[in-house]
């Protein structure tokens, strides 16, 4: 038999994850946040953080609107602060329905938080062993079968999910003895649902044959967890050995000397190192055998949904999908403000002796334009001007950007090259007043 869920029991899950700020309750108006909110309540005085709700409305659901009214009610009846955020769960393409309602859930949390913040949410124990089963059914290895975690990181503060030790019977209780009253999705009837599928179908089954599985699996999850935990930080031992110049960058002749699980391993430490979205087993594959694999004269690209890597002599680089470029288009700069482009931004800070001559920019205005080929820039201390292709060849920019970088025009004559060079004739002199170039790529 579990032990009843109590306030008490509840303050000693949130050890290690708690605030001086502020707590934001995920409240749904379900069972599960309704006894977390009641809960936090009564514990008020124990916390330093003030506590407030948060409902997020996606309007999914012709009760939505009602839904949100009863999560007022309830919040005015306990004195806390409700905030209702009305969201767009419209997926993107490739993206599910319950994929998105999750995404624009957290991102509007997270817009409410400042540093220091906690964010609460209602996830229990039966709900942890409900996505671990999930993951394992779609192939997911440690990360994955670690399921949810009970405190990480999140936006400006952290997240705490303080009920993943309880399960759900326990909850119910609680809500019964307290009188509480709360919402039901009717969502979360239909079996069509895989989640649904497995909380109304199979977890019964099996409970039947094994009825602590909630608590077993819950204890499977944590087990990948610390599994999960201990490969990222081998990751990390090689990943020390393999940055090139920049995070984004890895160097490939180190990477081959690797083994492919720990080739494997690192790659996706790092594509989460960079908040990029998580590459399949297949993508992974293809990037150790098309863009690792390839010879140092070859540029292989392997996409994914919201990522690519690409690859450039012994380098290797991750990033979001290059944006739309229209290398014949012509800006007009006021250098003073910073210019936003396809790929990246640009911006000046006034110095003396470096940069662009200022005398050279005395309406504080030049033009911006992008490669077209033919383009030469003749560099300080060079008896001869050099072919822009040439120059940005021996410099080692790679392909995709050639066509990119901000090229940036004086009386129709090239005077810079991004961040890279200043041509010599509009290069300020040691004690004279310039403009250095800064392209945030």
């Amino acid at each position: 038999m579990s032990s009843p869920f109590t306030p008490s029991a509840l303050v000693e899950a949130l050890v290690g994850c708690t605030s001086k700020a502020r707590y934001w309750v995920a409240f749904s108006g379900g069972l599960d946040s309704h006894v977390l909110l009641h809960a936090m309540v009564s514990l008020r005085g124990r916390f330093a953080g003030e506590l407030h709700a948060v409902h997020v409305n996606h309007g999914l659901h012709g009760d939505a609107d009602s839904w949100a009214e009863h999560c007022r009610r309830v919040c005015a009846g306990l004195r806390v602060r409700c905030m209702v955020l009305q969201v767009d769960a419209s997926p993107v393409a490739g993206e599910s329905p319950e994929a998105a309602a999750r995404r624009v859930r957290y991102e509007a949390i997270a817009s409410l938080m400042a540093s220091g913040d906690t964010a609460l949410t209602a996830h229990h124990q039966d709900d942890q062993a409900e996505t671990l089963l999930l993951h394992l059914l779609r192939g997911s290895g440690p990360h994955g079968l670690s399921a949810m975690s009970p405190c990480r990181p999140f936006a400006e503060g952290r997240l705490s999910r303080p009920l993943l030790g309880f399960p759900r019977a326990t909850l119910r209780q609680y809500a019964e003895s307290h009188g509480l009253r709360w919402v039901e999705d009717p969502s979360n009837r239909e079996d069509r649902y895989a989640r649904n599928f497995l909380r109304k179908q199979i977890m019964p089954a099996l409970k039947t044959h094994w009825a602590a599985l909630p608590a077993v699996l819950g204890r499977a999850a944590a087990h990948q967890a610390e599994a999960a935990s201990l490969m990222d930080a081998l990751a990390d031992i090689d990943l020390a050995t393999l940055h090139g110049p920049r995070p984004d960058v890895l160097r490939v002749n180190v990477l081959r000397g690797l083994s492919a699980a720990r080739q494997r391993n690192v790659l996706r430490r790092w594509i989460r190192s960079l908040g990029l979205p998580l590459p399949t087993t297949r993508h992974v594959d293809r990037v150790l055998g098309d863009v690792v694999a390839a010879g140092e004269d070859r540029t292989p690209l392997v996409r994914w949904h919201g990522a690519e890597v690409r690859r450039y002599r012994d380098q290797m680089y991750a990033m979001p999908p290059l944006a739309p470029h229209n290398a014949g288009g012509v800006l007009d700069w006021r250098l003073g403000e910073p210019l936003v482009l396809p790929a990246g931004r640009l911006e000046v800070e006034a110095a003396t002796g470096a940069g662009l001559r200022a005398a050279a920019c005395a309406t504080d205005r030049v033009a911006v334009r992008f490669r077209q080929g033919g383009e030469r820039c003749h560099l300080a201390g060079r008896r001869n001007s050099q072919a822009l292709k040439k120059l940005l060849q021996a410099h080692g920019v790679p392909p995709w950007l050639r066509d990119r970088i901000p090229l940036i025009y004086i009386a129709d004559r090239l005077a810079a090259v991004g961040d890279l060079w200043v041509c010599g004739p509009f290069l300020a002199e040691p004690d004279e007043p310039g403009w250095v170039l800064r392209w945030h790529r």
